[in-house]
């Protein structure tokens, strides 16, 4: 398995756009998606701001404000995660709205996040201390995914403690 953590990021970024096309299908178990992707969300910003971020941060190449703005985009997703969660009826035209609002936010972060923090990681940082970030990047996700970090409760937690972040 690889754990080059740019991969391990980019792989993470297919599967939400995967799960964004399959909330938008009415016929799809909507609310079983949008658990996943509550869950490898949260996991995968947590993993990121505790391992990822403040690593790539000691490389003079990687831009310190994009690694900033890059967790100000997280909090922004968690608001948008828990505004589209707490709303039941997966078939209302508000919960449409709401998913159209997650996933504009969460597609602006992960654009800006692969144009200027991946590439920057990708060109700058060594291929072995990558893959150490790979490895505590997946560790730390996967502990967070254990945790039941899509669940309702822990997301309005997680967006409540993220909300001062928000421009």
């Amino acid at each position: 398995m690889a754990t080059d953590v740019v991969d391990l990021i980019l792989a993470d970024h297919r599967r939400f756009e995967e799960l964004f096309r399959a909330l938008r299908d009415r016929g799809s178990d909507r609310s079983t998606l949008l658990g996943e992707l509550a869950a490898l969300l949260i996991a995968h910003a947590e993993a990121e701001e505790s391992e990822v971020y403040p690593a790539l941060k000691r490389y003079k190449e990687v831009d310190d404000d994009e690694v900033d703005h890059g967790a100000e985009e997280h909090a922004e997703g968690h608001q948008a995660l828990l505004a589209l969660m707490e709303i039941s009826d997966t078939e209302s035209e508000e919960w449409e709205g709401k998913l159209e609002e997650l996933v504009e936010a969460l597609n602006h972060h992960i654009d800006e996040e692969e144009r200027t923090i991946l590439n920057g990681a990708r060109e700058q940082v060594a291929e072995e201390r990558r893959a150490e970030l790979g490895e505590k990047f997946l560790e730390i996700r996967q502990d967070r995914i254990d945790d039941d970090c899509g669940d309702l409760e822990y997301v309005r937690k997680v967006a409540h403690a993220t909300a001062d972040r928000i421009d």
